[in-house]
């Protein structure tokens, strides 16, 4: 079986068991860019409620968020966690698109994805994951992100192994996979619910896991 087939067989399988998950949960892209700067080591629910004390507080908007002082932005984030430290990335965000596409998120959007994955990635405290989620879930592209749970998940049923970096697992699902902003955001979703609820760092839950009649698992340190 080719490497397409079996990832095409897994989507089926995770697709079939769990059903759509509907990400990226956001009402514009700037709060899809936001989140994905803030949910970097914290579970989503954490972010939701930094979210929602944006919104409350009237400051999800360029304009509002830019005009905040780095602490007062950190107060109001603080669920997420690492609180002066995601300020801190997110001022850099917003100072990127301000001074490169001149606060318009639309121009921003417009670009070519390999000039504002670039431009994404030159920000500091903005890494490969977090780059492209943004492309994926906020500007629409055809990406495809790779996490923790990917190397694991792939690892443990022998199409991803130790060596590999991000890049070379993203460029396994992109070469395998038609370039499909809906495939890629659903398999992500996917294999996220997958690693969170079955493919765990210690102690898989391999007995009843969707992914057992792909094949089986082998497991290895991940």
């Amino acid at each position: 079986m080719s490497t397409t087939q079996r990832l095409e067989e897994l989507f089926e399988l995770l697709l079939k068991h769990y059903g759509p998950q509907h990400w990226w949960p956001g009402e514009s892209p700037l709060e899809v860019m936001v989140g994905a700067v803030l949910t970097q080591n914290t579970n989503w629910s954490n972010v939701a409620k930094a979210i929602e004390n944006l919104k409350q507080a009237g400051v999800l908007s360029l304009e509002g968020l830019s005009g905040l002082g780095g602490e007062r932005l950190a107060q109001l984030i603080r669920p997420a966690g690492y609180y002066n430290l995601k300020a801190g990335r997110l001022g850099n965000l917003l100072a990127m698109i301000t001074e490169r596409y001149h606060g318009d998120l639309d121009y921003m959007m417009s670009q070519p994805v390999d000039e504002l994955r670039r431009d994404l990635l030159a920000v500091k405290g903005i890494g490969p994951e977090t780059a492209d989620s943004i492309l994926l879930y906020a500007v629409g592209q055809p990406i495809f992100v790779v996490d923790a749970y990917t190397f694991r998940i792939l690892g443990r049923h022998g199409l991803a192994n130790e060596a590999m970096g991000y890049f070379e697992l993203q460029e396994l699902f992109m070469d395998s996979l038609p370039a499909d902003t809906a495939l890629f955001n659903e398999y992500h979703a996917l294999l996220v619910r997958l690693g969170k609820e079955r493919c765990k760092k210690s102690k898989p839950r391999c007995h009843g896991c969707p992914a057992a009649a792909w094949s089986e698992p082998q497991l290895s340190p991940a």
